[in-house]
């Protein structure tokens, strides 16, 4: 049986339905910012993206937490 997606990788599906593209592909724009503050790379993803803030922040939190950040 598996889990319901629970925290910021709950807005994933929505984030590649609206922007087109699958996380992944977020995931790799943000290593060009990857010594970035958190708020820098949210700003990244919306300035450079169109992201919304909600989106932005999601993909960064799941970024950072992954590699350590």
């Amino acid at each position: 049986m598996s889990e319901d997606v629970k925290g910021p990788a709950s807005y994933f599906p929505a984030i590649e339905k609206k922007y087109g593209e699958p996380i992944e592909h977020w995931m790799r724009q943000l290593e060009s910012v990857v010594t970035a503050k958190h708020m820098e790379q949210v700003a990244f993803l919306k300035n450079d993206f169109g992201f919304g803030h909600g989106h932005a922040n999601a993909v960064v939190a799941v970024f950072r937490k992954e590699r350590g950040l």
